[in-house]
């Protein structure tokens, strides 16, 4: 069973940075894949970034180039940098590991809350 914990969720004004971070625990391998969704109230879960163990990296289509993933592949960590945060980036951060490329489960860490205001 893959645990996930996140953090470095919290306030940040408008144009502010954020580093999120996520750590796995319970694999012995190398996940598939690391990633990170968010879902703002009332809207879909969407993605944000994800980063297989192969190198491939997708962004959601909103990232723009604000968005920066990194994971460290033998410790099962995973962390984003945002840059130029604004109001509608106030979401609640969702980490996601995906074991294998075969799985047909996936793992969600309890979420992160991010709020840009001024």
């Amino acid at each position: 069973q893959v645990q996930l914990v996140e953090s470095g969720g919290g306030w940040v004004q408008p144009g502010g940075s954020l580093r999120l971070s996520c750590a796995a625990s319970g694999s012995s391998f190398t996940l598939y894949a690391l990633g990170w969704y968010r879902q703002a109230p009332g809207k879909q879960r969407e993605l944000v970034a994800i980063h297989t163990s192969g190198g491939r990296i997708n962004y959601g289509d909103f990232v723009k180039g604000r968005v920066t993933i990194s994971r460290g592949m033998a410790d099962n960590t995973v962390w984003i940098i945002m840059k130029n945060l604004q109001p509608e980036d106030t979401a609640v951060y969702y980490c996601n590991a995906v074991p294998t490329s075969e799985a047909s489960d996936d793992y969600w860490g309890q979420g992160t809350q991010v709020t840009v205001s001024s």
